[in-house]
């Protein structure tokens, strides 16, 4: 084995280490500005010109039924967001039109948001709570 391809082992290894506790994010975009921010119960996204898509996890500590708002403040173009659930089961997807959804969630299961955009520009943010017994 080579060096080089040691070092791309354990390049490999640190990457996958980090996007499974929720600190990498994997995106494919075209756009002219794009900031992203991830928060413990939020998503926030300042845009303009983007077409693409931006995917991470998202960690549940408590199992029950939680509620996600989008508040898309879009100029032009869409917004879309998808929650995945184990294999990759679409469990819930927000837009501007439908801005709200409730979903069932189970701690310790991967979960995965996934948002998309359509040449948009202006800002969203996603918040999700987990409703008062």
């Amino acid at each position: 084995m080579t060096t080089a391809s040691v070092c791309f082992a354990v390049f490999s290894v640190l990457v996958l280490l980090l996007y499974r506790q929720d600190f990498a994010v994997s995106k494919c975009i075209r756009a002219i500005l794009f900031m992203f921010q991830r928060g413990n119960r939020q998503d926030s996204v300042s845009l303009n010109s983007c077409t693409g898509w931006v995917r991470h996890r998202i960690r549940i500590r408590h199992t029950g039924t939680y509620e996600f708002f989008l508040d898309c403040r879009l100029s032009q173009g869409g917004a879309e967001v998808i929650l995945l659930g184990p294999q990759k089961r679409e469990l819930l997807r927000l837009n501007q039109y439908r801005t709200t959804g409730s979903t069932d969630l189970k701690s310790n299961t991967p979960y995965v948001l996934r948002w998309e955009f359509q040449n948009a520009t202006g800002k969203c943010e996603l918040r999700w709570q987990q409703p008062l017994a």
